[in-house]
């Protein structure tokens, strides 16, 4: 069994904390959905323009975990243009 996380520091076209939320909980949603990830925002809640998401995924094999993870970062890139990933960390646990 392999365990997996990637944090996405992004920076979102919000100027409240409304706006932010709504692009977060439907960012969440659908990573949940697309990629049967556990899915939160870990960090920078009080942040109107900035969001780090934290996502998890358990796997038999590393290059799976790693790749479901990659193919998320890659999904959200494409999905929302609006949004700008600063950083991505992909790590074993």
């Amino acid at each position: 069994m392999h365990v997996f996380s990637v944090q996405l520091h992004l920076h979102l076209p919000s100027n409240s904390l409304k706006g932010k939320r709504g692009i977060v909980k439907s960012l969440l949603a659908r990573a949940r959905n697309r990629f049967n990830v556990a899915a939160a925002e870990v960090d920078l809640q009080d942040v109107p323009g900035s969001a780090m998401l934290g996502f998890v995924t358990v796997t038999e094999s590393r290059a799976a975990g790693r790749r479901i993870l990659e193919q998320l970062e890659e999904w959200l890139v494409e999905e929302r243009p609006d949004v700008e990933l600063v950083s991505a960390d992909i790590e074993e646990r």
